[in-house]
């Protein structure tokens, strides 16, 4: 069940009205149905995959009260490894398993060892598990270091874990903020759910318009980059670019503003990154919970900044390098995170890592100097070419594709594959950075106008849009599912 699904519009009804005109009496209540609804959520990919959830809330739970109930450091710190092992290894085997069995087979190959590839299993990628480990470890690592002391209520965990608006995609929270709201009852509240339904719509807008819009020209590119000439593979990875945003925001906004229907506030996950003024400004906007959740729990106790410069940057590859084979088995990304790394490390070595981390673009004007575009064009243009990493299925065809804009650097004019004309896709994406750049200051405002005229034309153009867009052959599902 996916958020872009029918399946999904009927079942999001049926338990908003369920969780507040039936089980609206307490907490425990809500969160039973808040529970059941996750669980049949998260079923609907595959109910074998329940278990592991279940099995990871277990874990953590309990590893909680130990390290809480212990004094001793070595103590606690032998409790935060074993939730540290079991969630790691559970990632371990699910996701990365035949890319290590298949590492080993290529690299004793060079040496001239045929080992046949029967190490390798057939292990489906449960929906979702990537975030949810990293949920769940992060309560054992905020009681560890004593900014959270562990509920004893099981019923609310399990549903601060499963909590199924950002169950599948994130954002990943941290129980300081989604588990404290989870053990209080909430109550009803108009104007938070009509800020819920509004990012919902401006979610969709992104994923059926931007990003499901884009993805068939962005997989005819990739997929045959070897017979397209430099301006067209350009052409495929900023296409990518927004595609990528437009789908993993996209689900965001739809997550926080599902959560907002149930009185929950989740926090914000992008906050317009195409305005970044350097890489590192990027990395503050672009997937907040995740740069957020590698800098408190493994940067920061790495040393941080904290230390030499050399320990400094040292410390700062291992965050990139980490990220990036968070994102997938494959050696595409591991090249992704570390040239993210080597654009980042200049910007901290000239003590500019920090400096926009509380501005936006344009701050206290309508439009931005040239300083800030040149800046932005910039940073999106180093950040588009990681992409092509990113994207492309293999090491050989990232580098086939980079080889290619090279040596064969000329202009021929791109058509859409199903024979719709470009211009109007161009069009759109101007008028999409231009609407974006309108509401940076505030990602939750996306229909933000004084005048209800104004409002109901927005609504009735995104609407119109979402419908001239849809395509029932492009596969609707979101990219983020795969991590």
């Amino acid at each position: 069940m996916v958020f872009n699904s029918l399946d999904f519009f009927i079942f999001l009804p049926i338990v908003f009205v369920f969780y507040w005109f039936v089980f609206k009496k307490s907490a425990k209540s809500q969160n039973v149905l808040i529970l059941i609804a996750s669980y049949f959520f998260y079923g609907c990919w595959d109910w074998r995959f329940l278990s592991l959830i279940f099995l990871s809330t277990l874990v953590d739970f309990f590893v909680g009260q130990r390290i809480y109930s212990n004094e001793k450091k070595s103590t606690r710190k032998l409790w935060l490894w074993v939730s540290v092992i079991f969630n790691v290894g559970l990632l371990g085997f699910f996701k990365y398993y035949n890319f290590f069995v298949d590492s080993w087979i290529d690299m004793v190959s060079v040496l001239g060892y045929d080992i046949k590839s029967t190490w390798t299993l057939r292990i489906i990628l449960p929906v979702g598990i990537s975030f949810y480990t990293f949920q769940t470890m992060s309560y054992s690592f905020d009681i560890y270091y004593k900014r959270l002391q562990p509920t004893k209520d099981f019923l609310s965990f399990a549903t601060f874990v499963s909590f199924f608006p950002q169950l599948v995609a994130g954002p990943i929270e941290r129980a300081s903020n989604l588990l404290s709201q989870i053990l209080n009852k909430r109550s009803f509240s108009y104007e938070q759910s009509v800020s819920g339904l509004k990012l919902i719509l401006w979610g969709l807008f992104k994923k059926v318009v931007i990003a499901d819009a884009l993805a068939p020209m962005v997989d005819d590119i990739f997929a045959n980059y070897s017979t397209y000439p430099a301006s067209t593979l350009i052409l495929g990875v900023t296409l990518f670019s927004f595609q990528v945003y437009g789908d993993f925001s996209g689900y965001s906004d739809i997550a926080i503003g599902t959560a907002k229907l149930f009185g929950i506030e989740l926090m914000s996950n992008f906050k317009f990154p195409v305005f970044s003024r350097n890489v590192a400004e990027y990395w503050q906007r672009w997937h907040v919970s995740l740069s957020t959740w590698f800098r408190h729990y493994v940067y920061i106790p790495l040393g941080g900044s904290r230390v030499s410069k050399l320990k400094s940057v040292r410390n700062i590859i291992i965050i990139f390098l980490v990220s990036g084979f968070w994102h997938g088995a494959n050696w595409t990304f591991i090249f992704w995170g570390a040239f993210h790394a080597l654009a980042f490390i200049p910007v901290f070595l000239m003590g500019r890592n920090t400096i926009y981390k509380n501005s936006v673009v344009g701050e206290n004007s309508i439009f931005p100097s040239f300083i800030e575009i040149g800046q932005m064009l910039l940073t999106f243009g180093i950040v588009t070419f990681s992409r092509i990493f990113f994207r492309s299925e293999s090491i050989t065809d990232a580098f086939g594709f980079i080889s290619n804009m090279i040596n064969n650097f000329s202009f021929e004019t791109y058509y859409h594959p199903m024979g719709y004309r470009m211009i109007d896709y161009y069009l759109l994406l101007v008028l999409f950075v231009l609407y974006e750049y309108r509401m940076r200051k505030d990602p939750r405002a996306p229909f933000k106008f004084k005048s209800k005229g104004v409002r109901f034309v927005a609504y009735t153009i995104i609407i119109l849009l979402m419908m001239l867009f849809y395509d029932d052959g492009v596969d609707r599902s979101f990219i983020y599912f795969q991590f």
